[in-house]
Protein backbone atom coordinates (compact mmCIF):
# COMPACT_ATOMS: atom_id res chain seq x y z
CA UNK A 1 0.00 0.00 0.00
CA UNK A 2 1.08 3.08 -0.91
CA UNK A 3 1.81 6.27 1.46
CA UNK A 4 -1.25 8.14 -0.05
CA UNK A 5 -3.42 5.21 -0.16
CA UNK A 6 -2.92 4.37 3.74
CA UNK A 7 -3.04 8.00 4.78
CA UNK A 8 -6.82 7.64 2.36
CA UNK A 9 -7.55 4.14 4.41
CA UNK A 10 -6.20 5.75 7.68
CA UNK A 11 -8.18 9.06 7.77
CA UNK A 12 -11.38 6.84 6.55
CA UNK A 13 -10.96 4.81 9.51
CA UNK A 14 -11.13 7.42 11.68
CA UNK A 15 -13.77 9.36 10.10
CA UNK A 16 -15.84 5.63 10.37
CA UNK A 17 -14.76 5.31 13.95
CA UNK A 18 -16.03 9.24 14.31
CA UNK A 19 -19.44 8.32 12.24
CA UNK A 20 -20.02 5.47 14.61
CA UNK A 21 -19.64 7.43 17.43
CA UNK A 22 -21.71 9.62 16.45
CA UNK A 23 -24.59 7.77 15.73
CA UNK A 24 -24.30 6.16 18.74
CA UNK A 25 -24.65 9.64 20.52
CA UNK A 26 -27.25 10.14 18.53
CA UNK A 27 -29.32 7.07 19.22
CA UNK A 28 -28.83 7.74 23.02
CA UNK A 29 -29.70 11.16 23.07
CA UNK A 30 -32.76 9.98 20.97
CA UNK A 31 -33.49 7.19 23.49
CA UNK A 32 -33.56 9.74 26.43
CA UNK A 33 -35.82 12.15 24.51
CA UNK A 34 -38.18 9.46 24.02
CA UNK A 35 -37.85 8.29 27.56
CA UNK A 36 -38.47 11.81 28.77
CA UNK A 37 -41.38 12.55 26.92
CA UNK A 38 -43.26 9.24 28.02
CA UNK A 39 -41.92 9.76 31.73
CA UNK A 40 -43.48 13.04 31.70
CA UNK A 41 -47.08 12.10 29.30
CA UNK A 42 -48.05 8.81 30.91
CA UNK A 43 -46.25 8.95 34.39
CA UNK A 44 -48.01 12.13 35.62
CA UNK A 45 -50.15 13.78 38.20
CA UNK A 46 -52.38 16.54 37.28
CA UNK A 47 -52.97 19.04 40.52
CA UNK A 48 -55.94 20.94 41.15
CA UNK A 49 -53.95 23.31 43.25
CA UNK A 50 -53.70 26.27 40.33
CA UNK A 51 -56.03 27.87 37.63
CA UNK A 52 -54.32 26.27 35.31
CA UNK A 53 -53.98 23.20 36.94
CA UNK A 54 -50.23 22.24 37.69
CA UNK A 55 -48.49 19.05 36.82
CA UNK A 56 -46.02 16.00 38.36
CA UNK A 57 -44.16 14.00 36.38
CA UNK A 58 -41.97 11.68 36.61
CA UNK A 59 -40.01 13.21 33.42
CA UNK A 60 -36.70 14.46 35.49
CA UNK A 61 -36.08 10.90 35.97
CA UNK A 62 -34.85 10.08 32.47
CA UNK A 63 -33.68 13.56 32.02
CA UNK A 64 -31.33 13.67 35.07
CA UNK A 65 -29.90 9.61 34.45
CA UNK A 66 -29.53 10.86 30.68
CA UNK A 67 -27.43 14.09 31.59
CA UNK A 68 -25.50 12.18 34.64
CA UNK A 69 -24.56 9.05 32.61
CA UNK A 70 -23.75 10.68 28.97
CA UNK A 71 -23.03 14.69 29.93
CA UNK A 72 -24.72 18.24 28.99
CA UNK A 73 -25.09 18.50 25.58
CA UNK A 74 -27.29 14.62 25.98
CA UNK A 75 -29.08 16.25 29.02
CA UNK A 76 -29.74 19.69 27.39
CA UNK A 77 -31.18 17.95 24.26
CA UNK A 78 -33.45 15.46 26.27
CA UNK A 79 -34.67 17.69 28.33
CA UNK A 80 -35.91 20.51 26.33
CA UNK A 81 -36.86 18.03 23.76
CA UNK A 82 -38.68 15.72 25.40
CA UNK A 83 -40.66 18.06 27.62
CA UNK A 84 -40.91 20.42 25.54
CA UNK A 85 -42.85 18.19 22.69
CA UNK A 86 -44.85 16.93 25.51
CA UNK A 87 -45.93 20.50 25.87
CA UNK A 88 -46.49 20.98 22.15
CA UNK A 89 -48.38 17.60 22.07
CA UNK A 90 -50.86 18.24 25.53
CA UNK A 91 -52.32 21.42 25.54
CA UNK A 92 -49.69 23.02 27.24
CA UNK A 93 -48.61 24.71 23.90
CA UNK A 94 -47.90 28.59 25.63
CA UNK A 95 -45.56 26.98 27.66
CA UNK A 96 -43.35 25.17 25.10
CA UNK A 97 -40.70 27.71 24.55
CA UNK A 98 -40.27 28.22 28.24
CA UNK A 99 -39.87 24.40 28.94
CA UNK A 100 -37.38 24.14 26.07
CA UNK A 101 -35.29 26.50 27.63
CA UNK A 102 -36.09 26.00 31.01
CA UNK A 103 -35.50 22.13 31.38
CA UNK A 104 -32.45 22.62 28.18
CA UNK A 105 -30.70 24.84 31.17
CA UNK A 106 -32.10 22.17 33.67
CA UNK A 107 -30.61 19.32 31.89
CA UNK A 108 -27.05 21.17 30.68
CA UNK A 109 -26.00 22.19 34.21
CA UNK A 110 -26.56 18.86 35.58
CA UNK A 111 -24.37 17.24 33.06
CA UNK A 112 -21.91 19.84 33.11
CA UNK A 113 -21.64 19.40 37.06
CA UNK A 114 -21.57 15.64 36.95
CA UNK A 115 -18.90 15.56 33.79
CA UNK A 116 -16.21 17.17 36.07
CA UNK A 117 -16.98 15.64 38.91
CA UNK A 118 -18.09 11.79 39.52
CA UNK A 119 -19.90 10.74 43.06
CA UNK A 120 -22.95 10.76 44.64
CA UNK A 121 -22.36 13.91 46.62
CA UNK A 122 -22.33 16.07 43.20
CA UNK A 123 -25.13 14.03 41.56
CA UNK A 124 -27.31 15.77 45.05
CA UNK A 125 -25.90 19.28 44.24
CA UNK A 126 -26.04 19.02 40.38
CA UNK A 127 -29.84 18.05 41.07
CA UNK A 128 -30.33 20.93 43.58
CA UNK A 129 -28.80 23.49 40.68
CA UNK A 130 -31.61 21.70 38.64
CA UNK A 131 -34.36 22.61 41.07
CA UNK A 132 -33.26 26.23 41.31
CA UNK A 133 -33.38 26.66 37.97
CA UNK A 134 -36.98 24.61 37.88
CA UNK A 135 -38.16 27.00 40.39
CA UNK A 136 -36.89 30.42 39.27
CA UNK A 137 -37.37 29.79 35.65
CA UNK A 138 -41.42 28.43 35.91
CA UNK A 139 -41.83 31.68 38.46
CA UNK A 140 -40.44 33.98 35.91
CA UNK A 141 -42.62 32.14 33.10
CA UNK A 142 -45.57 31.85 35.06
CA UNK A 143 -45.20 35.60 35.76
CA UNK A 144 -44.54 36.44 32.30
CA UNK A 145 -47.79 34.36 30.44
CA UNK A 146 -50.40 35.54 33.30
CA UNK A 147 -48.61 39.22 34.17
CA UNK A 148 -49.03 38.17 37.85
CA UNK A 149 -45.92 37.44 40.07
CA UNK A 150 -48.12 36.51 43.33
CA UNK A 151 -49.82 33.41 41.69
CA UNK A 152 -46.33 31.88 40.49
CA UNK A 153 -45.98 30.88 44.43
CA UNK A 154 -48.36 28.33 44.48
CA UNK A 155 -46.07 26.39 41.75
CA UNK A 156 -43.17 26.42 43.73
CA UNK A 157 -44.28 23.19 46.41
CA UNK A 158 -45.22 21.36 42.96
CA UNK A 159 -41.58 21.86 41.22
CA UNK A 160 -40.44 21.16 44.51
CA UNK A 161 -42.19 17.81 44.93
CA UNK A 162 -41.42 17.05 40.91
CA UNK A 163 -37.88 17.32 41.35
CA UNK A 164 -37.91 15.73 44.88
CA UNK A 165 -39.32 12.49 44.09
CA UNK A 166 -36.91 12.50 41.02
CA UNK A 167 -34.02 12.96 42.64
CA UNK A 168 -34.75 9.94 45.03
CA UNK A 169 -35.08 7.66 42.54
CA UNK A 170 -32.30 9.02 40.53
CA UNK A 171 -30.07 9.02 42.96
CA UNK A 172 -30.82 5.43 44.01
CA UNK A 173 -30.29 3.97 40.85
CA UNK A 174 -27.27 6.09 39.40
CA UNK A 175 -24.62 4.52 41.37
CA UNK A 176 -25.90 0.65 40.25
CA UNK A 177 -26.22 2.22 36.21
CA UNK A 178 -23.33 3.25 36.62
CA UNK A 179 -21.41 0.45 37.85
CA UNK A 180 -23.28 -2.05 35.25
CA UNK A 181 -22.34 0.59 32.48
CA UNK A 182 -18.51 0.75 33.95
CA UNK A 183 -18.79 4.52 34.33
Amino acid sequence: MNQENQTTFQTGAVELGNSHSQMQELVVTAMFIALTYVFTAFVNIRLPINANGGLIHLGNVPLFIGAILFGKKTGAICGGVGMGLFDLLSGWTAWAPFTFVIVALMGFAVGAITEKHKGFRWNVLAIAVACIIKVVGYYIAEGLLYGNWIAPVASIPGNLVQIGVAAVVVLVVIGRLQKLLKW
